[in-house]
């Protein structure tokens, strides 16, 4: 199958440092690679990959300092994949809902991975103005604020499985708190979870610059009392061993997370979680074989020395059940092949001549100038 990987552009595919996302297509491409499959990648120049790789900015735009607005890169990318759409089955998406319009016209050779939250009011209209274009979820909780989406399938992310090697006897002795710091992530319940049972805790997470003063204000003071080490935002390399010689992952989250790859991560090896019950989290953990599911403060003091007693070599088997690439890969397929032996919704089936080039230059910036006239409008 001749298939396209549209990847966002703020990260290097697969990412340097944090990048859930990137992280996923990455995982996703080269699976599809390996399997035999004809896979072109759209993403920064500097990704990695075994996929043919079609550079649409030269680097990562989240390291490139002249940057301000990236909503033309995106533009310039979507007119490459449209411009190259007949060479493929299918095209993947990965960066939200930019493309709707421009690929409406062939919507049953498009499917659109939803990464992130979907509880935003002004994502409704939007689904309901689009309903012909197919979508998957990445936990069935993400669903929810949508149910009238058109959702073709539910499927979950997976690891490689040589990935992250599985610890089965920790010689940390403390907990690990990684990912992001920032309000809704809750690192300050982590810390009151820690102390509270006197149990180390190392926090491995980055700080965008719109959560540095809550880092500032409200994390940082928490740091000077003991017991809790800020170790900063790490790579992949380091990401087993301080996940793999941990007792257990906090995931004290307060926000409707769609997945939470670091709760896989942490099952890859071998380290148990306790998570709180948000969004897709009691869909990710098994309770009481992988981690424990709370719903509060209190409840997460109490469970977290039955965490740290759980199974490490079950939390692995689980993993390898229901995580693996291999697994997510399939899903992906059948979904591709489940799409393509539908017929084009009626609005759908005169298919579009392509635009001419300049006409193309003349609808990425008319899509820009209204973009921005929005964003001003809300500042």
């Amino acid at each position: 199958m001749r298939i396209a990987q549209i990847a966002p552009l703020m990260e290097s595919v697969p990412p340097r440092l944090y990048g859930g996302t990137e992280r996923i297509v990455s995982y996703l491409t080269e699976e599809l690679v390996r399997m035999g499959h004809d896979v072109t990648l759209f993403a920064s120049g500097d990704s990695m990959t075994a996929a043919t790789l079609v550079g649409c900015v030269p680097e990562a735009l989240r390291l490139d300092a002249n940057v301000r607005d990236t909503i033309p890169y995106y533009m310039l990318m979507l007119d490459r994949v449209r411009q190259q759409a007949s060479n493929f089955d299918i095209l993947h998406f990965h960066i939200d809902q930019f493309q709707f319009p421009l690929f409406r016209n062939i919507a049953n050779r498009t499917v659109t991975t939803l990464h992130g939250r979907q509880d935003l009011p002004d994502l409704k209209p939007l689904y309901i103005g689009f309903s012909d274009m197919p979508l998957v979820s990445i936990s069935n909780a993400q669903r929810q604020p949508i149910p009238g989406a058109n959702f073709a399938a539910t499927v979950y992310h997976g690891l490689p499985s040589d990935m992250l090697k599985p610890q089965f006897n920790p010689r940390g002795g403390y907990v690990a708190f990684l990912g992001r710091i920032s309000r809704e992530k809750r690192p300050d319940r982590a810390i009151q979870i820690a102390r509270s049972l006197g149990v180390p805790l190392k926090i491995a997470a980055k700080v965008d610059r719109v959560d540095e003063s809550y880092f500032r204000e409200e994390i940082e003071p928490l740091l000077s009392g003991g017991g809790v080490e800020f170790i900063g935002e790490i790579n992949e390399q380091q990401k087993n061993e301080f996940l793999g010689e941990a007792l257990a992952l906090l995931f004290p989250i307060d926000w409707p997370e769609p997945f939470g790859l670091v709760m896989v991560e942490a099952m890859a090896c071998g380290t148990p979680v306790l998570a709180f019950r948000c969004g897709s989290v009691a869909e990710v953990i098994d309770d009481g074989i992988t981690g424990i599911v709370v719903d509060d403060l209190d409840q997460g003091i109490a469970a977290l020395p039955r965490v740290l007693a759980l199974d490490r070599r079950a939390v692995r088997r689980r993993f390898e059940e229901r995580f693996s690439v291999n697994r997510m890969a399939k899903d992906y397929l059948a979904v591709y092949r489940s799409l393509l032996k539908q017929p084009l919704a009626p609005e759908s089936q005169d298919e579009a001549a392509p635009l001419a080039p300049a006409l193309q230059g003349e609808v990425a910036l008319l899509a820009n100038e209204i973009v921005t006239d929005a964003a001003k409008g809300l500042n």
